[in-house]
Parts: C-alpha cells; structure tokens; sequence
C-alpha cells in the first residue's frame, strides 16, 4: 500500500506582499504622531540658529520680514571679517577657552570626590547633607552673585579667570550625577578590593573613577557649555575689557555697530559654533553618561 504524502501549499507572492506592506503601513501609523512631534520639536529649536546663520550671510534684504528667508540673499562672508576687523575675537577666545577648561577640569574633580562618600560610604548625616545639595537646584544662581563677589573681593580675585571660575566648580547637578554613577557599580567588586588591601583612595581612583566614564563625559559636556555660555557672573567680575570672554565681548558689537544686526548675527553665530561642533561629535558620550543617572 503506497504511502500518500501531503505537501504544504506556498502563500502565493501577492498575497504575503500584500500582507508585509499592510504591517509597514500599520507601524508607519503607530510611529508617525512621534516623527510628527519629534519633526516639530526640531524646527522650533534648530530655527533660531539657522535664522541667526542666514542673517550672518545675507547683506541684501530686509531681516525683519515676515515670512522670514531661509536662505541667505547675496552670501558673504563680509559680516564675519568685520567682526574680526572690530572686536578682539581671537583674544576673547582664548580666556573663553581658559574658563571653560578650568571649570570642567575643577569640576570634575570636586564633584566626584563629594559624590564617592555619598554614594559609598556611611556616616551620620548623610541624607541630610545630600538633600541640602539637592535643595540648592531650586534656587536661581544669581542669588549667591553678592556672596560670591564679596568673596572673590577678600581674596583679591577680581578680574581675573579665577574669580570667574571658582563659584563654578561645585554644582549640585554634577554630584548627583556622579553619585548615580558611582552607585551603580557592583558593590562585591568594591568589597573584593577592600579584602585585596585597597584604601578608599585607590577605589575611587582605580575602580570608580574609570567604571564611571560616562558620566564624566556627560558632566564634561554640561559644563564645558555652561562654562562657554555663562554671561551675568564673567560681566560682573571682569572689569578690563582685554579680559573678557567671547560671550561678553561680543557684547561690543552691538554698541558699536546699533544699526548692523548682520554683524552681531555674525558675532553670535562665532561665539555658539564652537559649542555646536563639540556637542554634535560628542553627544553619544553625553547620552551615555545618563544611562545610570535615570532609572
């Protein structure tokens, strides 16, 4: 007696073409209110630097019309030169670069040494030290602008870089950042070092520090950018103009030339392209470093 063997039928093509695309469809209308957001998000924070950029460019037309331009009419680069031509640009670059890596290298090293006993050590007070910290991110920071000053007056440190640094160094965002960083490595491998005869100083500077890399990328970039962009407190403590930073002494173009907004355009575009480029080639380091603050 022969043995009858079944054979499955194939879907024909048609129909399991038609059956993927009706599943991309149905994705493509579950994701697309979030591209339509996202999308929207971007135009409203991408814009104002792109107008800032096209005005910098253009030398015809009227700026203030509406609809705005979106592309630069006559592109020059002549606005840019004479900004070069006016204020001392190189110069104020240079104290901006001083500060920002002076607060980042500072802060850094401050905020990781008060983040260690925080979150890997026990001792009375500990909770209320910490929310003390965490109490100070309500608080706006020009409310310590006149302490800070009298201070930075006792010590002899007006107009100098290490006036306008040294307020900065401590920030409560950059402890909780690293003491989420710090408490999320694996306490056995803490407790193994212990045994091996590790004091806390080579824990934290042999295991902590470099298991917590991406956080201190992440705080690296906040304060690189806060540093760079900070304006009341540099304005407050510099007195000589050849010590200024980029953000104040951009300040020059507007008194000097009123009626040219092309040229502050161009100033302003100067002083935020640095930070842009940084950010734009480090910004996995930066959303990497959050992983272990948000839980």
């Amino acid at each position: 007696m022969s043995k009858v063997q079944t054979m499955s039928l194939p879907t024909p093509q048609p129909l399991a073409q038609a059956s993927g695309t009706r599943a991309v469809w149905r994705r493509l209308g579950r994701h697309l209110p979030h591209y339509a957001l996202l999308s929207l998000l971007a135009v409203i924070t991408v814009y104002p630097f792109w107008w800032t950029l096209v005005t910098a460019l253009s030398t015809t037309g009227d700026i203030y019309r509406f609809p705005p331009p979106l592309w630069p009419q006559d592109p020059s680069l002549d606005n840019f030169i004479e900004v070069f031509n006016t204020i001392k640009l190189i110069t104020f670059y240079k104290t901006s670069v001083l500060i920002a890596a002076a607060t980042v290298v500072g802060t850094l090293v401050i905020c990781s040494l008060a983040a260690y006993p925080l979150a890997r050590m026990e001792f009375a007070g500990k909770r209320i030290v910490f929310g003390a910290i965490i109490a100070t991110m309500i608080l706006p920071a020009e409310i310590n602008f006149l302490v800070n000053f009298i201070t930075i007056a006792k010590f002899n440190l007006v107009d100098t870089i290490a006036g306008v640094v040294l307020p900065n160094l401590a920030g409560a965002v950059g402890i909780f950042l690293m003491k989420q960083a710090f408490e999320a490595v694996p306490g056995d491998l803490i407790d193994a070092a212990r045994i091996d005869g590790a004091n806390e100083w080579q824990i934290y500077w042999q295991i902590m520090l470099p298991l917590a890399k991406p956080a201190l990328g992440a705080l690296t970039i906040l304060t690189m950018v806060s540093a760079w962009n900070q304006y009341i407190w540099p304005s407050v403590v510099m007195t000589n103009p050849d010590n200024f930073p980029l953000s104040v002494g951009v300040q020059y173009l507007s008194s000097a030339f009123s009626s040219k907004t092309r040229v502050v355009a161009a100033g302003a575009v100067l002083t935020i392209l640095p930070m842009l480029i940084v950010f734009l080639f480090t910004q996995r380091f930066f959303l990497r470093g959050f992983d272990g603050a948000v839980k």
